[in-house]
């Protein structure tokens, strides 16, 4: 029988990190571990209740008494804020800015990465974010790490946002993404930044198919070389 596997998706914004990350669980028949929808939702409660992002005291407060799940119906992960489903709200461009502020906060990294252990303390899960195969499992069996320029990655942002309805302009939209960039990368706490161990994969001329086929020849690899060992 194989062996459950730790699988970590990590990289900046835009570069198909949910997606694959939903894709590849779904092949494996793993559990799928958005862990970026995780900070977005606390970002959100943040924005309702009022709170800055600096307010460390608060934003602990409201990580002990905020309760953030998934559930899945069929092959659709929506994202559950206090049982509130807020799949949709926590995509905009505003929490996304704002998401990265309170993503900064020490109190808020070490409650979801408590969290996030234990959901994934027996293997079988792919997580997504960006400082998974890093900090929250620096022992993962299999480590992803996804890239793509910033132009590409902007211009999926865009049409992910027309697709919703939302009024937007391309050129903001990769300057947006730039500055989540900046911000995600130059945080003093787990900063964005690629594990030792992990394999590259730059997204900007393959297609998500492609992607999850590299990926998954990975995957199978890794399970032949610990069913070896």
């Amino acid at each position: 029988m194989n062996k459950k596997l730790i699988i970590t998706i990590d990289g900046p914004s835009g570069v198909g990190k949910s997606t694959l990350s939903k894709l590849l669980a779904q092949e494996l028949g793993y559990l799928n571990l958005d862990t970026g929808a995780m900070y977005r939702a606390l970002a959100l409660a943040a924005f309702r209740a009022q709170i800055d992002s600096q307010d460390d005291t608060a934003l602990e407060k409201l990580c002990n008494a905020t309760h953030i799940s998934f559930e899945h119906i069929g092959d659709t992960e929506r994202v559950l804020l206090n049982g509130e489903d807020v799949s949709e709200l926590i995509r905009t461009p505003q929490i996304s800015m704002l998401t990265a502020e309170v993503a900064a906060n020490r109190a808020v990294r070490q409650a979801m990465v408590k969290r996030q252990r234990e959901l994934a303390v027996e293997g079988g899960v792919v997580l997504e974010g960006r400082d998974i195969g890093t900090v929250v499992f620096p022992h993962a069996e299999v480590k992803i790490f996804l890239v793509a320029s910033s132009e590409v990655r902007g211009r999926r942002r865009f049409l992910e946002l027309q697709a919703r309805g939302m009024e937007t302009d391309l050129a903001r939209t990769v300057s947006d993404v730039e500055a989540r960039d900046l911000a995600d990368y130059s945080r003093d706490i787990s900063p964005l930044r690629k594990a030792d161990d992990a394999v590259v994969i730059d997204t900007s001329e393959l297609s998500i198919r492609e992607t999850l086929e590299h990926i998954l020849a990975f995957v199978e690899q890794k399970q032949s070389q610990l069913t070896e060992g």
